[in-house]
């Protein structure tokens, strides 16, 4: 008799965890906060089952929420709303601030290219498709930075990739053209008139091949030390990504 009960026991104790465990877990914070942090951070649209899943409570309470935080939103006029697009969930700017927003977003456009920004964007004009890294070879600077500020400011876009290196490359858009004033880029001027002369090209090329001059002995017979060479010059960083105040 003993036996069958423990028997039964065990089973009962068995068919508790079961029932336990079909249940959804006790929510830890209360629900309409829950869902609002969840959405703050969401980057589309998110349907019921996920936020339920995500905020551990029933579907139908989640719904009842959701529809009760957007009508209060709308109540208060806040500037932003919640809306029920494409199948789920999401924040929205206000239309009515439609405007504050845009001057907020452009604020960073209106800031004047530097000089490091211009001359990249001119490599880029007349060497592309070009990757990041002939660009920077060309400067003799990382241009990492100020190619970011030129693909946001929609002046520079990715062009595919070069098929021997597999790198990036990069091209102007219709906006640049827009921007300096040409249809095409056919239109931009020749290099031709603001390279270097080719004679005082010759000349730095001789300066650079030439030997180092020898030593200068000195009375006690010591060579005089050479003078400090200049600092190095190779690939640096540029100071800035690109952009000065207007």
């Amino acid at each position: 008799m003993a036996e069958t009960t423990h028997e039964q026991a065990h089973e009962q104790a068995h068919e508790h965890d079961q029932q336990q465990a079909a249940e959804p877990e006790v929510p830890l914070t209360a629900l309409r906060p829950s869902l609002e942090a969840v959405l703050m951070v969401a980057d589309q649209p998110l349907d019921v089952p996920t936020l339920a899943a995500a905020v551990g409570h029933p579907g139908a309470e989640v719904s009842a929420a959701l529809a009760s935080l957007a009508a209060e939103y709308d109540e208060q006029e806040r500037g932003f709303e919640l809306r029920n697009v494409a199948g789920g969930w999401r924040f929205y700017t206000r239309e009515a601030f439609a405007g504050v927003v845009e001057r907020f977003v452009l604020e960073g456009q209106q800031a004047r290219l530097t000089q490091a920004a211009l001359e990249t964007l001119a490599v880029v004009a007349y060497k592309q498709p070009v990757s990041r890294a002939r660009v920077s070879a060309i400067r003799g600077v990382n241009v990492d930075g100020v190619m970011r500020t030129l693909l946001s400011r929609g002046l520079v876009e990715e062009a595919g990739q070069d098929p021997e290196t597999g790198a990036n490359l990069y091209r102007t858009t219709g906006y640049f053209l827009e921007r300096i004033g040409v249809t095409s880029l056919d239109d931009l001027p020749e290099l031709a008139p603001y390279l270097p002369d080719m004679d005082d090209l010759e000349d730095e090329l001789s300066a650079m091949s030439a030997p180092a001059p020898e030593p200068t002995p000195t009375p006690d017979g010591e060579p005089e030390p050479l003078p400090e060479p200049a600092p190095p010059t190779g690939p640096g960083t540029e100071p800035d990504g690109g952009t000065e105040p207007a």
